[in-house]
Protein backbone atom coordinates (compact mmCIF):
# COMPACT_ATOMS: atom_id res chain seq x y z
CA UNK A 1 0.00 0.00 0.00
CA UNK A 2 1.19 3.44 -1.03
CA UNK A 3 1.33 5.94 2.15
CA UNK A 4 -0.16 9.26 1.71
CA UNK A 5 2.75 11.99 2.15
CA UNK A 6 2.69 16.01 1.18
CA UNK A 7 5.17 15.17 -1.36
CA UNK A 8 5.42 13.49 -4.81
CA UNK A 9 7.62 10.83 -5.57
CA UNK A 10 9.20 9.69 -8.52
CA UNK A 11 10.04 6.47 -9.99
CA UNK A 12 12.60 6.06 -12.82
CA UNK A 13 16.10 6.52 -14.01
CA UNK A 14 18.20 8.93 -15.05
CA UNK A 15 18.33 7.00 -18.72
CA UNK A 16 14.51 6.91 -19.20
CA UNK A 17 13.35 10.02 -21.54
CA UNK A 18 10.46 9.65 -20.01
CA UNK A 19 11.32 9.57 -16.70
CA UNK A 20 13.50 13.03 -17.43
CA UNK A 21 10.41 14.78 -19.12
CA UNK A 22 8.23 14.29 -16.27
CA UNK A 23 11.36 15.32 -13.60
CA UNK A 24 11.82 18.70 -15.90
CA UNK A 25 8.29 19.62 -15.62
CA UNK A 26 8.16 18.96 -12.02
CA UNK A 27 11.23 21.58 -11.55
CA UNK A 28 9.45 24.09 -13.85
CA UNK A 29 6.27 23.60 -11.51
CA UNK A 30 8.08 24.30 -8.90
CA UNK A 31 6.76 21.18 -7.11
CA UNK A 32 7.93 19.16 -4.06
CA UNK A 33 8.79 15.60 -4.88
CA UNK A 34 11.09 12.78 -3.88
CA UNK A 35 13.88 11.19 -6.38
CA UNK A 36 13.32 7.35 -6.64
CA UNK A 37 15.70 5.29 -8.30
CA UNK A 38 14.25 2.19 -10.14
CA UNK A 39 17.24 -0.20 -8.25
CA UNK A 40 16.59 -3.49 -6.89
CA UNK A 41 16.18 -2.52 -3.96
CA UNK A 42 12.98 -0.45 -5.04
CA UNK A 43 11.79 -3.36 -7.74
CA UNK A 44 8.74 -4.66 -5.10
CA UNK A 45 7.55 -1.15 -5.20
CA UNK A 46 7.71 -0.78 -9.06
CA UNK A 47 5.88 -4.04 -9.37
CA UNK A 48 3.66 -3.10 -6.89
CA UNK A 49 2.18 -0.47 -9.11
CA UNK A 50 3.41 -0.50 -12.42
CA UNK A 51 0.83 -1.54 -15.10
CA UNK A 52 3.07 -1.93 -17.34
CA UNK A 53 7.02 -2.70 -17.26
CA UNK A 54 7.68 1.02 -18.24
CA UNK A 55 8.83 4.03 -16.26
CA UNK A 56 8.63 6.50 -15.10
CA UNK A 57 5.86 5.88 -11.67
CA UNK A 58 4.46 9.74 -10.20
CA UNK A 59 3.07 8.89 -6.94
CA UNK A 60 0.43 11.47 -5.57
CA UNK A 61 0.97 12.58 -2.67
CA UNK A 62 -2.95 11.30 -1.88
CA UNK A 63 -1.36 7.87 -3.43
CA UNK A 64 -2.62 7.53 -6.52
CA UNK A 65 -0.32 6.58 -8.76
CA UNK A 66 0.14 6.96 -12.65
CA UNK A 67 2.67 6.48 -15.44
CA UNK A 68 2.65 7.59 -18.81
CA UNK A 69 4.17 10.66 -19.51
CA UNK A 70 2.13 13.20 -21.45
CA UNK A 71 -1.39 12.23 -19.05
CA UNK A 72 0.64 13.13 -15.66
CA UNK A 73 1.94 16.40 -17.55
CA UNK A 74 -1.98 16.96 -18.34
CA UNK A 75 -3.68 15.86 -15.29
CA UNK A 76 -0.67 18.08 -12.95
CA UNK A 77 -1.40 20.86 -15.28
CA UNK A 78 -4.93 20.87 -14.65
CA UNK A 79 -3.83 20.70 -10.38
CA UNK A 80 -1.67 23.41 -10.88
CA UNK A 81 -2.19 25.87 -14.12
CA UNK A 82 0.62 28.21 -13.06
CA UNK A 83 2.82 28.95 -14.57
CA UNK A 84 1.38 27.34 -17.30
CA UNK A 85 2.98 25.76 -20.31
CA UNK A 86 0.02 26.51 -22.92
CA UNK A 87 0.27 29.43 -24.66
CA UNK A 88 -3.12 31.48 -24.50
CA UNK A 89 -3.08 31.86 -28.44
CA UNK A 90 -5.00 28.81 -29.80
CA UNK A 91 -2.67 28.45 -32.86
CA UNK A 92 0.49 27.93 -30.30
CA UNK A 93 -1.10 25.59 -28.11
CA UNK A 94 -2.02 23.31 -30.83
CA UNK A 95 1.41 23.70 -32.64
CA UNK A 96 2.73 23.03 -28.82
CA UNK A 97 0.83 19.61 -28.78
CA UNK A 98 1.84 18.68 -32.01
CA UNK A 99 5.48 18.79 -30.85
CA UNK A 100 4.85 17.09 -27.85
CA UNK A 101 4.06 14.10 -29.87
CA UNK A 102 6.33 14.35 -32.27
CA UNK A 103 8.88 14.30 -29.56
CA UNK A 104 7.39 11.43 -27.51
CA UNK A 105 7.22 9.11 -30.57
CA UNK A 106 9.38 10.21 -33.51
CA UNK A 107 12.17 11.71 -31.48
CA UNK A 108 12.76 8.43 -29.47
CA UNK A 109 13.31 6.61 -32.90
CA UNK A 110 16.11 8.72 -33.69
CA UNK A 111 18.08 8.02 -30.37
CA UNK A 112 17.14 5.02 -29.37
CA UNK A 113 18.42 3.36 -32.94
CA UNK A 114 21.78 5.17 -32.38
CA UNK A 115 21.66 4.56 -28.66
CA UNK A 116 21.33 0.73 -29.18
CA UNK A 117 22.58 0.49 -32.92
CA UNK A 118 26.37 1.21 -32.24
CA UNK A 119 28.60 -1.22 -30.11
CA UNK A 120 30.11 1.51 -28.12
CA UNK A 121 26.80 3.48 -27.23
CA UNK A 122 25.05 0.37 -26.62
CA UNK A 123 27.95 -0.97 -23.87
CA UNK A 124 28.07 2.96 -22.28
CA UNK A 125 24.08 2.49 -22.04
CA UNK A 126 24.28 -0.82 -20.64
CA UNK A 127 26.97 -0.06 -17.89
CA UNK A 128 25.16 2.59 -16.80
CA UNK A 129 22.06 0.73 -16.56
CA UNK A 130 23.56 -1.93 -15.22
CA UNK A 131 25.06 0.47 -12.14
CA UNK A 132 21.79 2.45 -11.41
CA UNK A 133 20.11 -1.46 -11.24
CA UNK A 134 22.44 -2.13 -9.07
CA UNK A 135 22.73 0.63 -6.96
CA UNK A 136 23.24 0.10 -3.16
CA UNK A 137 23.74 -3.62 -3.41
CA UNK A 138 27.25 -5.08 -1.87
CA UNK A 139 28.28 -7.07 -4.79
CA UNK A 140 27.28 -4.28 -7.50
CA UNK A 141 30.88 -3.72 -8.65
CA UNK A 142 31.36 -7.98 -9.19
CA UNK A 143 27.61 -7.91 -11.19
CA UNK A 144 27.75 -5.08 -13.13
CA UNK A 145 29.65 -6.47 -16.04
CA UNK A 146 27.27 -8.89 -16.49
CA UNK A 147 24.13 -7.48 -15.99
CA UNK A 148 25.76 -4.28 -17.91
CA UNK A 149 26.02 -7.83 -21.09
CA UNK A 150 22.61 -9.35 -19.99
CA UNK A 151 21.21 -5.96 -20.91
CA UNK A 152 22.60 -5.21 -24.59
CA UNK A 153 21.67 -8.66 -25.82
CA UNK A 154 18.35 -8.05 -24.29
CA UNK A 155 17.71 -4.39 -26.19
CA UNK A 156 19.48 -5.17 -29.29
CA UNK A 157 16.68 -7.38 -30.71
CA UNK A 158 14.43 -4.65 -29.88
CA UNK A 159 15.49 -2.13 -32.50
CA UNK A 160 13.52 -3.80 -35.16
CA UNK A 161 10.62 -3.65 -33.00
CA UNK A 162 11.43 0.10 -32.44
CA UNK A 163 11.57 0.62 -36.45
CA UNK A 164 15.24 0.43 -36.26
CA UNK A 165 15.93 -2.01 -39.03
CA UNK A 166 17.93 -1.99 -41.83
CA UNK A 167 15.58 -0.83 -44.09
CA UNK A 168 14.69 2.65 -41.62
CA UNK A 169 18.21 2.84 -40.45
CA UNK A 170 19.45 5.06 -43.07
CA UNK A 171 16.05 6.87 -42.70
CA UNK A 172 16.22 7.62 -39.31
CA UNK A 173 20.13 8.72 -39.54
CA UNK A 174 18.94 11.04 -41.92
CA UNK A 175 16.35 12.47 -39.94
CA UNK A 176 18.68 12.78 -37.06
CA UNK A 177 20.92 14.99 -38.74
CA UNK A 178 17.92 17.16 -40.30
CA UNK A 179 16.07 17.73 -37.43
CA UNK A 180 19.10 18.80 -35.56
CA UNK A 181 20.14 21.27 -38.15
CA UNK A 182 17.17 23.07 -38.26
CA UNK A 183 16.69 22.98 -34.74
CA UNK A 184 19.77 24.74 -33.96
CA UNK A 185 18.89 27.44 -36.12
CA UNK A 186 15.49 28.01 -34.60
CA UNK A 187 16.93 27.98 -31.19
CA UNK A 188 19.99 30.48 -32.27
CA UNK A 189 17.43 32.87 -32.24
CA UNK A 190 15.19 32.18 -28.77
CA UNK A 191 16.03 29.92 -25.22
CA UNK A 192 12.77 27.47 -25.81
CA UNK A 193 10.49 26.21 -28.79
CA UNK A 194 7.88 28.97 -28.63
CA UNK A 195 9.68 31.86 -27.29
CA UNK A 196 11.31 32.65 -23.79
CA UNK A 197 9.38 30.27 -21.72
CA UNK A 198 8.88 26.40 -21.73
CA UNK A 199 5.87 25.07 -23.50
CA UNK A 200 4.18 21.35 -23.49
CA UNK A 201 5.76 20.65 -26.10
CA UNK A 202 9.15 21.42 -24.76
CA UNK A 203 9.54 18.43 -22.41
CA UNK A 204 8.11 15.66 -25.47
CA UNK A 205 10.63 17.28 -27.62
CA UNK A 206 13.57 17.53 -24.79
CA UNK A 207 13.26 14.24 -23.46
CA UNK A 208 14.48 12.20 -26.13
CA UNK A 209 16.86 14.55 -27.55
CA UNK A 210 18.69 14.81 -23.82
CA UNK A 211 18.93 11.31 -24.09
CA UNK A 212 20.80 11.23 -27.43
CA UNK A 213 23.28 13.76 -25.92
CA UNK A 214 24.23 11.48 -23.41
CA UNK A 215 25.11 9.12 -25.49
CA UNK A 216 28.65 8.75 -27.13
CA UNK A 217 27.57 8.72 -30.99
CA UNK A 218 25.16 11.52 -30.94
CA UNK A 219 26.47 13.42 -28.45
CA UNK A 220 29.94 13.81 -30.21
CA UNK A 221 27.54 15.27 -33.44
CA UNK A 222 25.29 17.52 -31.40
CA UNK A 223 28.48 19.28 -29.63
CA UNK A 224 29.95 19.36 -33.34
CA UNK A 225 27.11 20.37 -35.02
CA UNK A 226 24.43 21.73 -33.11
CA UNK A 227 25.90 24.18 -30.53
CA UNK A 228 22.79 26.15 -30.13
CA UNK A 229 20.63 22.95 -29.65
CA UNK A 230 23.36 21.80 -27.38
CA UNK A 231 22.50 25.02 -25.08
CA UNK A 232 18.60 24.20 -24.57
CA UNK A 233 19.16 20.42 -24.08
CA UNK A 234 21.04 21.91 -20.94
CA UNK A 235 18.81 24.75 -20.43
CA UNK A 236 15.98 22.29 -20.45
CA UNK A 237 17.27 20.47 -17.22
CA UNK A 238 15.98 23.37 -15.01
CA UNK A 239 13.83 25.32 -17.36
CA UNK A 240 12.93 28.58 -16.35
CA UNK A 241 10.73 31.65 -17.42
CA UNK A 242 12.54 34.05 -19.63
CA UNK A 243 9.67 36.37 -21.51
CA UNK A 244 7.00 35.59 -23.32
CA UNK A 245 5.89 33.18 -25.43
CA UNK A 246 6.53 34.62 -29.31
CA UNK A 247 3.62 35.86 -32.16
CA UNK A 248 3.19 33.05 -34.49
CA UNK A 249 4.53 34.39 -37.38
CA UNK A 250 7.90 35.60 -35.77
CA UNK A 251 8.32 31.82 -34.88
CA UNK A 252 7.41 30.74 -38.45
CA UNK A 253 10.81 31.37 -40.61
CA UNK A 254 12.49 28.76 -38.76
CA UNK A 255 9.47 26.54 -37.48
CA UNK A 256 8.19 25.75 -40.62
CA UNK A 257 10.79 23.53 -41.78
CA UNK A 258 10.58 21.15 -39.24
CA UNK A 259 7.28 21.13 -39.49
CA UNK A 260 7.32 20.66 -43.20
CA UNK A 261 10.23 18.12 -43.36
CA UNK A 262 10.12 16.10 -39.82
CA UNK A 263 6.26 16.49 -39.44
CA UNK A 264 4.89 16.57 -42.64
CA UNK A 265 7.37 14.14 -44.68
CA UNK A 266 8.46 11.72 -41.95
CA UNK A 267 6.00 11.34 -38.57
CA UNK A 268 2.80 12.30 -39.20
CA UNK A 269 2.70 9.85 -42.64
CA UNK A 270 3.93 7.08 -40.12
CA UNK A 271 1.18 7.75 -37.60
CA UNK A 272 -1.35 7.92 -40.14
CA UNK A 273 -0.15 4.86 -41.92
CA UNK A 274 0.33 3.15 -38.54
CA UNK A 275 -3.12 4.07 -37.91
CA UNK A 276 -4.94 2.46 -41.27
CA UNK A 277 -2.75 -1.27 -40.54
CA UNK A 278 -4.03 -1.08 -37.62
CA UNK A 279 -7.85 -0.41 -38.82
CA UNK A 280 -7.07 -3.18 -41.14
CA UNK A 281 -5.80 -5.82 -38.84
CA UNK A 282 -1.72 -5.62 -40.42
CA UNK A 283 0.89 -6.39 -37.98
CA UNK A 284 3.13 -4.07 -40.17
CA UNK A 285 2.80 -0.77 -41.21
CA UNK A 286 4.72 -0.19 -44.70
CA UNK A 287 4.82 3.56 -46.45
CA UNK A 288 6.71 5.53 -48.74
CA UNK A 289 9.01 8.00 -46.85
CA UNK A 290 10.89 10.69 -48.21
CA UNK A 291 11.16 8.52 -51.44
CA UNK A 292 12.35 5.54 -49.70
CA UNK A 293 10.31 2.58 -48.16
CA UNK A 294 9.53 2.62 -44.50
CA UNK A 295 8.46 -0.23 -42.54
CA UNK A 296 7.83 -1.29 -38.66
CA UNK A 297 5.41 -3.24 -36.82
CA UNK A 298 1.68 -2.06 -36.60
CA UNK A 299 1.10 -0.17 -32.86
CA UNK A 300 -1.88 0.50 -30.74
CA UNK A 301 -0.68 3.21 -28.46
CA UNK A 302 -0.10 5.52 -31.46
CA UNK A 303 -3.18 4.90 -33.05
CA UNK A 304 -5.08 6.31 -29.97
CA UNK A 305 -2.44 9.55 -29.73
CA UNK A 306 -3.24 10.63 -33.28
CA UNK A 307 -6.60 9.87 -32.61
CA UNK A 308 -6.25 12.67 -29.51
CA UNK A 309 -4.22 15.25 -32.01
CA UNK A 310 -6.77 14.88 -34.21
CA UNK A 311 -9.42 15.29 -31.69
CA UNK A 312 -7.38 18.33 -30.15
CA UNK A 313 -6.73 19.94 -33.72
CA UNK A 314 -10.90 20.23 -34.45
CA UNK A 315 -11.12 22.04 -31.27
CA UNK A 316 -9.33 24.73 -33.11
CA UNK A 317 -10.52 24.20 -36.64
CA UNK A 318 -11.73 27.86 -37.21
CA UNK A 319 -8.26 29.27 -36.57
CA UNK A 320 -7.23 30.62 -40.07
CA UNK A 321 -3.56 31.37 -39.15
CA UNK A 322 -2.97 27.85 -37.83
CA UNK A 323 -4.68 26.06 -40.74
CA UNK A 324 -2.70 27.84 -43.21
CA UNK A 325 0.17 26.51 -41.44
CA UNK A 326 -0.83 23.42 -41.21
CA UNK A 327 -1.93 23.64 -44.75
CA UNK A 328 1.34 25.12 -46.40
CA UNK A 329 3.36 22.65 -44.53
CA UNK A 330 1.76 19.54 -45.71
CA UNK A 331 0.59 18.72 -42.26
CA UNK A 332 -3.08 19.02 -42.33
CA UNK A 333 -4.16 16.19 -44.10
CA UNK A 334 -3.30 13.42 -41.80
CA UNK A 335 -4.31 15.18 -38.86
CA UNK A 336 -7.74 15.64 -40.25
CA UNK A 337 -10.07 12.66 -38.93
CA UNK A 338 -11.10 10.44 -41.69
CA UNK A 339 -14.77 10.47 -42.61
CA UNK A 340 -15.00 6.63 -42.86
Amino acid sequence: MTHSTTRFRLLGLPLSPYTMKVQSYLDFKGLDYEWVSRSMKNEKLFQEHAKVQLIPLLFFPDGEVMQDSTPIIERLEQEFPQPSVHPEDRALWFLSCLFEEFGDEWCNKLMFFQRWFYPADAKATGDRLAGYRLEGQWWGALGKPILSHLMVRRMVPRLSFAGANETNIPQLQQSFIDLSAMLDAHFAARPYLLGERPCFGDFGLWCNLHQAWTDPTAHAYLEANAPKLVAYIKRMLAPKIEGAFEPLDRLLPTLEPILQSEAAERFLPWMAANHAAYAAGEKETSLTMKGAPFRQKTFKYQVATLDELRRKLATVADNAPLAAVLERTGCLPFLQASEA
